[in-house]
């Protein structure tokens, strides 16, 4: 495959370079599974030649995962996913000191998130790495033209898949997509330990509010919201659950949380957090029924989980008494905070998830990545799981770098659980 020159990226302060360097050197210490990935991608390459696009959160993670891509032949240009998740010190060292086009912007407006889109996609890709289905949906309505050498993708969250099974229902998808959220080795552990520690985590850094006592209502009870529930009640937390499914509800009901709608949640809530990927789940209605002083803030993917603009009309006057915290005051005298302007609050006010569970989500990325590389002629314009050897291999090697082991059936076992005839 032909190798396209490239340019360095958009970052915002070069200098920032060596100090981005050092925290993704301290992030690699916590990512034991993707550091044998890397040196074994590093020997096989398994990616020679491929150009990737990756679309997603700029973090220090990020940037190993990147950096195994890098052993394993890719060529890869990389843009942010959400335009408050980048850590500029980061995407820095990823162009001064690693040679990844980097196009990322701690707080870039709209238009200069699409311009980085835009920038990624002219480096020509094979394969698009996604983290909300931006990089695809670009691709599909403004650069059709590119679609010809393009051997498949893989997308990273909840939100982003939901985009990609419309498109396959459509009969749009261009090409064949792994999804990696599906992974159990990614969903269950990276949206509910990390999700859970990491949105904690970016609501007390920029409020500094005391959980303890107070009423936390958590907006839908899938993996995330199951993780922030659990770490608001080890906080001290009242939690509420709001859910539109009633098997999640019951569930909810069952793990100790109130549920209630969210008509009724409103009036008690102190904290909201939003966790859903739909859309306007907190709207004008809930913030005029809301307390003097709440916070809300959203965890999923894109900000329209929050009405923002009704609530912008509604309010007399606004105010930013802390970064990332604005201050809606309403006609009724109350006073609605908004944190991070809806954006993801754990990667916005925070560091995002920690690495070692952000080592199991990439271990699947990378993986998943060379299974395209390998395979993409065999799959069809659909969204494939990742394969279970895949998720299993991950699991296994996490348990060894924590000194874990566990059992395996002997034949007789292995007889047993094929057999239909053995009974009491």
């Amino acid at each position: 495959m032909q190798t396209i020159d490239r340019p360095l990226g958009d970052v915002k302060d070069r200098s920032l370079a060596d100090a981005g360097r050092s925290r993704i050197e301290w992030a690699a210490t916590f990512m034991p599974v993707l550091a044998q990935i890397r040196d074994r991608f590093a020997a096989e390459k398994p990616l020679a030649g491929v150009r990737i696009a990756g679309c997603l959160h700029v973090t220090t993670e990020t940037a190993n995962l990147v950096l195994a891509l890098q052993a394993g032949g890719a060529e890869i240009a990389l843009c942010a996913s959400n335009p408050l998740s980048t850590q500029d010190d980061v995407a820095a060292a990823l162009s001064e000191h690693y040679a990844i086009p980097t196009f990322a912007i701690k707080g870039e407006d709209n238009e200069t998130y699409y311009k980085h889109i835009e920038a990624v996609l002219a480096t020509k890709p094979h394969m698009t790495m996604d983290d909300g289905c931006d990089l695809v949906t670009t691709l599909m309505t403004k650069h059709p033209e590119l679609l010809e050498g393009m051997i498949g993708g893989c997308e990273e969250t909840t939100t982003g898949v939901i985009r990609l099974h419309a498109m396959e229902k459509d009969g749009v998808l261009p090409y064949p997509v792994i999804a990696v959220n599906d992974a159990l080795t990614k969903h269950m552990f990276d949206n509910r330990y990390g999700t859970g520690q990491s949105t904690i985590d970016g609501i007390i850094r920029e409020t500094n509010v005391l959980l303890a006592g107070h009423t936390v209502v958590v907006v839908g009870y899938g993996w995330c919201g199951r993780g922030v529930a659990s770490r608001a009640k080890g906080l001290g937390a009242h939690v509420v659950v709001t859910e539109i499914d009633p098997r999640k509800a019951l569930e909810a009901a069952m793990d100790g949380f109130m549920v209630m709608p969210m008509a009724e949640a409103a009036k008690i809530g102190d904290v909201f957090v939003t966790v859903t990927g739909n859309y306007h789940v907190i709207g004008g209605e809930h913030f005029d029924a809301m307390k003097d002083g709440a916070i809300v803030c959203n965890s999923g993917h894109f900000n329209d989980e929050l009405d923002l603009d009704v609530l912008r009309e509604k309010a007399v006057s606004s105010t930013r008494p802390r970064p990332f915290v604005e201050a809606f005051k309403l006609p009724s005298g109350r006073t609605v905070r908004i944190l991070a302007d809806g954006r993801l609050i754990n990667l916005a006010a925070a560091e995002g998830h920690p690495a070692a569970v952000m080592d199991m989500s990439f271990a699947n990325q990378a993986l998943a990545a060379g299974h395209l590389a390998q395979h993409h002629e065999e799959l069809e314009k659909k969204v494939y799981s990742v394969p279970d050897a895949i998720d299993e291999e991950v699991a296994l090697l996490k348990l060894a770098a924590m000194n874990i082991a566990i059992d395996t059936l002997t034949p007789e076992q292995v007889k047993y659980m094929a057999s239909w005839s053995e009974g009491t």
